[in-house]
């Protein structure tokens, strides 16, 4: 792709490992924006606000670069599931998430200063659990590391045991939406 340099202000891994699907050159700077939670926005505005956020800052210091910054975030009823602080929180979380569906919103925002171009987005993705037991929740948690995860699981990490379908975006649940990646960075090398 002919695209400006391109930085990831993220240090998931697994946003890493999807975007080098796509482009396998760029760099990987975190951003350390503090993630914001007003409750007066919908969703879908609250994860594009803090996927903004991210990619501003790491623009500022380099605004020749194209910067993709990124949030993801679980919600049941409406209620932000973040990430959980300890082992008994996620617990309660898998537990509420049993036997329903939630959505998975990812907001991504791609800015290049110089260029005075931005596009910001979000989507989401419907994930029904599977009814569970106390004990399935508990075998489940056994196998991953919960803590650095919105909602307490990953689903590329024995999600077959919790999860009963999705409707959407399978890359959106794992942290981007790389369909929507894919269309807008092909659309900025074209232009």
């Amino acid at each position: 792709m002919n695209l400006p340099p391109l930085i990831l202000a993220s240090a998931s891994p697994r946003r890493a490992e999807l975007l080098r699907q796509v482009q396998s050159e760029f760099q990987i700077l975190p951003s350390d924006s503090p993630e914001l939670t007003p409750e007066y926005l919908t969703p879908q505005e609250l994860c594009q606000l803090n996927a903004h956020r991210k990619a501003r800052m790491i623009a500022k210091k380099f605004p020749d670069a194209l910067v993709l910054g990124a949030d993801t975030l679980v919600f049941l009823d409406g209620e932000v599931l973040g990430k959980p602080a300890d082992a008994e929180e996620a617990r309660r979380m898998l537990e509420r998430l049993q036997g329903r569906t939630h959505q998975v919103i990812t907001g991504v925002n791609f800015i290049h200063l110089r260029a005075h171009r931005e596009r910001v987005f979000a989507v989401t993705t419907d994930v029904r659990f599977r009814a569970l037991t106390g004990e399935q929740v508990r075998h489940y948690l056994s196998l991953v590391h919960p803590l650095d995860k919105a909602g307490a699981y990953a689903i590329q990490e024995h999600g077959e045991l919790i999860i009963e379908e999705i409707s959407g975006s399978y890359s959106n649940v794992v942290g981007l939406p790389m369909e929507q990646v894919r269309a807008e960075l092909n659309a900025w090398e074209q232009s």
